[in-house]
């Protein structure tokens, strides 16, 4: 692996990777861009009267009901004042847009299964089910290689 380093004050910052394949440390990397670019306070949820902060990678979907935005989370479903879009930003490749009001994790991801009409539904390990819309499905096959 080569590396090289480039320091121009007179340029843009931007990380440039050529790699074979995405693998931890391409992952490591985007991380890093990701925490530099955002700056952004931690993402904070509401549980009743309680504030608390989310830790995205514990977050098994994003999705919306009733026109408000919601963190599925192994302590149940977590109120977020923020749009989903804003959210979509911040988040690193392990979150994927599965239909038009839902984000979901593919490392919490139990399973897919195929209901009627050959709609795909997305199993998480918590328990929650979401269906893959179909202006969604074949960025969601190519994400999963198939």
């Amino acid at each position: 692996m080569k590396y090289t380093l480039h320091i121009d004050p007179e340029r843009e910052e931007e990380v440039i990777v050529h790699s074979h394949e995405r693998n931890e440390l391409t992952d490591a990397i985007e991380r890093l861009v990701k925490a530099e670019k955002a700056h952004t306070p931690p993402l904070v949820g509401y549980i009743g009267d309680d504030i608390i902060t989310i830790d995205p990678d514990e977050v098994f979907c994003f999705f919306i009901e009733d026109k408000r935005l919601f963190a599925s989370m192994r302590r149940g479903d977590v109120r977020i004042k923020k749009r989903l879009c804003e959210i979509e930003e911040s988040l690193t490749d392990d979150f994927i847009k599965i239909n038009q009001s839902a984000l979901a994790n593919l490392r919490l991801i139990d399973r897919f299964s195929v209901s009627f009409g050959a709609s795909l539904v997305v199993h998480f390990k918590n328990g929650r089910r979401e269906y893959v819309s179909r202006r969604q499905m074949k960025a969601v096959k190519e994400r999963l290689g198939l």
